[in-house]
């Protein structure tokens, strides 16, 4: 209850292989909410994240911890009471960045807490050890300085007072040793911590220049990869105007086919009508033969026109010149008609006149 949120972030959480410490594994599938808490009561600072039901992170920030950038993305720390080391990959450098500024703020706030908690311990002790001195002169003096009755008034509440700081003092160092003791396990286990922790940052290091190995070898096969896809595409394009260039084919052989059905279907035609072909050569010499005829025929009768024409033109000539020579025997018909009219009438007026 005493805990509350400081700080709250999101980000893909790994853990260390605990066999290899080379190895990231993943503890959650996606990117969960990571928080830093303050303990109010107990004045410390944790890193917590729950992935569901399932406690993924609960890490207690002590002031010899680091956390490390390995990459633009991705940071970690190492946790020696947790015995791991944790990793966080975050989908921006700022979210990162912004994590990492958090947690030097918080370390430094974790070491200031624990220098006062220090000091607490160290005050109370040394007011211990001066109450315990200071005592028994006060008490050696007010035996010195007073009467038998002022001894004796004074004894029992002393005592009783030098009693209770006695176990006072008993107590104090009883945790003081306890707390030494606890210290001094602590300080053993942060010692074997960070022997294992400069283990692992220094495995880390192994781990980040392999990475960095394999992330250059990585992107040259990239790049490698986009080269031949990039080829790929350009043969896939090929490969579309081959279809292209096919599907004209096809549809071209398909013409091609259909003219040749139509020539085949010709053919058998003009095989049927090639048996026939024998009569129509006898029937066309027949014809030829009568052609021949026709022409001689037809050559007699130019010859005939030819002279038909010459007699006609010969007649017309004649006709000319008859119709010249009967108009000038009409007129001088004409003119005998007309003195024959001229006798007559001549006769019949003798007869008149007879």
């Amino acid at each position: 209850m005493g805990e509350q949120p400081i700080f709250t972030t999101r980000a893909h959480v790994f853990q260390i292989d605990p066999n290899t410490k080379k190895n990231w594994m993943p503890a959650s599938k996606q990117a969960v909410t990571v928080s830093y808490f303050y303990d109010v009561t107990r004045n410390s600072y944790r890193i917590i994240s729950v992935d569901g039901a399932k406690v993924i992170i609960n890490s207690t920030i002590t002031p010899n911890m680091t956390f490390t950038k390995t990459s633009q993305k991705f940071g970690q720390w190492a946790d020696s009471r947790a015995n791991t080391v944790f990793g966080l990959g975050f989908s921006s450098e700022q979210q990162l960045t912004k994590f990492a500024e958090k947690f030097q703020e918080v370390k430094e706030a974790a070491k200031i807490a624990k220098d006062k908690t220090q000091e607490k311990i160290e005050t109370s002790s040394d007011h211990s050890q001066e109450s315990g001195r200071e005592t028994p002169s006060s008490t050696q003096a007010s035996s010195v300085n007073g009467t038998d009755d002022e001894k004796a008034s004074h004894t029992g509440p002393a005592n009783t007072h030098l009693k209770s700081e006695n176990d006072k003092l008993k107590i104090a160092l009883t945790q003081s040793a306890a707390n030494v003791k606890k210290w001094e396990i602590e300080l053993q286990t942060l010692r074997e911590s960070n022997a294992r922790l400069t283990t692992a940052l220094q495995e880390s290091a192994a781990s980040v220049e392999q990475w960095k190995r394999q992330f250059s070898i990585c992107r040259d096969e990239n790049d490698r990869l986009r080269n031949k896809i990039d080829e790929l595409e350009e043969q896939c394009s090929e490969i579309n105007r081959e279809k292209e260039k096919n599907t004209q084919l096809k549809r071209r052989i398909e013409d091609l086919e259909a003219e040749l059905r139509e020539k085949e279907t010709e053919l058998k035609d003009l095989r049927k009508q090639s048996e026939i072909i024998p009569q129509l050569m006898s029937e066309c010499e027949y014809v030829s033969e009568k052609l021949e005829a026709a022409e001689r025929d037809n050559q007699n009768l130019e010859d005939k026109v030819r002279s038909l024409k010459t007699d006609i033109e010969e007649s017309k000539y004649r006709q000319r010149h008859l119709k010249v020579e009967l108009k000038s025997f009409l007129e001088v018909l004409d003119g005998k008609i007309d003195d024959l009219h001229d006798f007559r009438r001549g006769l019949s007026k003798l007869g008149t006149d007879n």
